[in-house]
């Protein structure tokens, strides 16, 4: 499955999840592209520097993406999907499965 990027309705879906901006300090970068950058990163699996220029840096996205983490938005967005596919009756919380794996690295490539 390839990326797409979400439609209006679905980023309408999700705006209400979404933390509110600073009031002070610099603008932050449009929601909109930084989500999509996420999203590509995590759906295509590539690394943050190798996703598509037109979603902004990688940074910007990692930093985004640690601070939809910490705040626990993820799991809104996750329950708030749960809850609508099962209002539509598409979703049961039995059939959902989330799978990582995780691998450490050392440093310098040596096992």
């Amino acid at each position: 499955m390839g990326f797409q990027e979400l439609t209006d309705e679905q980023r309408a879906f999700l705006a209400p999840l979404r933390p509110p901006r600073a009031k002070t300090g610099r603008p932050r970068v449009e929601d909109r592209k930084v989500l999509h950058g996420i999203l590509c990163a995590r759906v295509a699996g590539c690394r943050w520097r190798d996703r598509p220029r037109p979603y902004g840096g990688d940074q910007t996205a990692w930093r985004r993406f640690r601070e939809l983490q910490e705040k626990g938005i993820w799991c809104q967005i996750l329950q708030a999907l749960l809850d609508w596919g099962d209002t539509l009756g598409k979703a049961k919380v039995e059939a959902v499965a989330i799978d990582s794996t995780r691998v450490e690295a050392k440093k310098g490539g040596k096992g």
